[in-house]
């Protein structure tokens, strides 16, 4: 996912039109999220039914109003507008989180064409590695509401951000799960070797005695 914007500029959808610009922060925003792009163009009816709706969703899963931690999940608008006027002024019927491509980069189209987008609006939904999810939620937005987000999330196998963190889970604890095979190996391993041991030359060894003697 990070890939597909490296080098590009995303602009955020707030009164400053704060940029994002750089390698680094693109993958600090980027980075082992669910991507949400959002075709759309303000002069089309359905988008503009749609917004307020996508809206409600996006809040509902980032919003601390609303969720204790937000949701790992980046909207970004892809405008297909035929004015920079009328970009900007659908803009405003978004969330103020959402980013979006500068309407001078011809990039807008270009995704347009990768994800094969044919109606309008279309939300693609990408897993962390690029890999397309949903090739348009729309529906299921509506449908599902933010219930969806935990479907995307299990399909996505998504890595909690806040896993790594807990210190239950530090460095000297983590185990894979080959780890208990591995040790129940060494253990049997480590015993066949000791009786050996014990009994010297095995089955050559007259004495009888053993480690039951």
């Amino acid at each position: 996912m990070v890939d597909l914007f490296l080098e590009k500029v995303l602009v955020k959808n707030n009164k400053d039109r704060d940029e994002l610009d750089t390698e680094r922060e693109i993958i600090l925003r980027l980075q082992n999220r669910i991507l949400m792009l959002f075709f759309a163009s303000g002069d089309c009816e359905r988008c503009q039914d749609f917004a307020p709706t996508l809206k409600d969703f996006f809040k509902k899963l980032t919003d601390e109003f609303y969720v204790e931690r937000s949701a790992q999940l980046v909207l970004i608008f892809i405008s297909l507008d035929s004015s920079e006027d009328q970009q900007e002024k659908f803009l405003k019927e978004l969330p103020k989180r959402c980013l979006y491509l500068p309407y001078e980069d011809p990039y807008r189209k270009e995704l347009g064409v990768m994800f094969e987008v044919e109606d309008l609006p279309t939300v693609v939904v990408l897993r962390p590695d690029c890999t397309v999810l949903s090739p348009n939620a729309v529906s299921e937005i509506c449908s599902l509401g933010p219930d969806c987000y935990r479907n995307w999330q299990e399909g996505a196998e998504l890595i909690d951000r806040n896993f790594m963190m807990n210190e239950e889970f530090d460095d000297s604890k983590m185990r894979s799960l080959t780890d208990p095979i591995r040790r129940i190996k060494y253990k049997v391993e480590d015993k066949k070797k000791k009786r050996k041991d014990d009994d010297g030359d095995d089955d050559d060894n007259d004495g009888g005695g053993g480690p039951w003697g």
